[in-house]
């Protein structure tokens, strides 16, 4: 089965002084071997915003990691990732406003990973059990 990987599994990645970069790299290598790893758009962006990220420097890392990029996401992606914000942002309004708030992004991501039969490797499992609890999840 393939992986799809958020945002912040990355980030550990590349960030060698945090202190989940050696679980982020094992996960990421079993994950690597046991099925390939796949990014949506919706990730590739957001690592974009990064200080020192460069599109060269992602196309880079994706061409010798052999992640593969999926730029599409069809209407069941952009329907699923869109109840599952509604749903957000319900139980966000019943709840108190201290918690992080979420951004379409997110939701786009665990949408494009449940609608393709991927499992997610994330550092975020709260946010992903809720929003779809069909995702199969890679907790780091």
């Amino acid at each position: 089965m393939k992986s799809a990987v958020d945002t912040n599994v990355l980030v550990a990645l590349w960030d060698t002084d945090d202190a989940l970069n050696r679980i982020a790299l094992s996960a990421f290598d079993r994950a690597q071997r046991l099925g390939g790893l796949v990014v949506s758009g919706a990730v590739y962006a957001e690592l974009l915003a990064l200080p020192e990220r460069s599109e060269e420097f992602l196309d880079q890392f994706f061409l010798e990691t052999g992640m593969q990029l999926d730029w599409k996401l069809d209407e069941k992606v952009w329907r699923t990732a869109g109840r599952a914000f509604q749903s957000y942002a319900q139980r966000r309004s019943r709840q108190s406003a201290s918690a992080p708030r979420r951004i379409l992004a997110d939701f786009l991501i665990g949408a494009h990973a449940v609608c393709h039969g991927h499992q997610l490797l994330t550092l975020d499992d709260r946010l992903y059990r809720a929003a779809f609890p069909e995702l199969n999840l890679i907790r780091i």
